[in-house]
């Protein structure tokens, strides 16, 4: 499936995908204070909830991003608020439409 290309993968690591399957990778980043409140609504708390937040606070995700994938294809984008989210639509959107595929 991953070979015809065309996909859009949701994870929440990157290490263990092979480099040849991205064009690009995309990183979403929040606020702390956002972060925590959005964890506590969904119920995390305890090591669980500190673990999420220290990770944000030392781009963990976007740092294995960077180790991962060639820097020139990792965008690291805001994800605080739903005009954030709209903003990263717009733009992702964009970049597909564009998008021609390594051959």
């Amino acid at each position: 499936m991953m070979e015809a290309g065309g996909n859009i993968v949701d994870h929440h690591g990157c290490d263990f995908f092979p480099e040849r399957w991205f064009d690009r990778v995309v990183v979403l980043q929040t606020d702390n204070t956002v972060l925590y409140d959005r964890l506590s609504r969904r119920g995390y708390t305890g090591q669980k909830l500190t673990n999420n937040i220290e990770c944000e606070i030392f781009q963990i995700l976007l740092e294995e991003a960077k180790e991962s994938y060639p820097e020139d294809i990792v965008v690291a984008l805001r994800s605080d608020s739903v005009e954030d989210i709209s903003t990263n639509v717009e733009m992702l959107l964009n970049w597909i439409s564009s998008w021609n595929p390594v051959s």
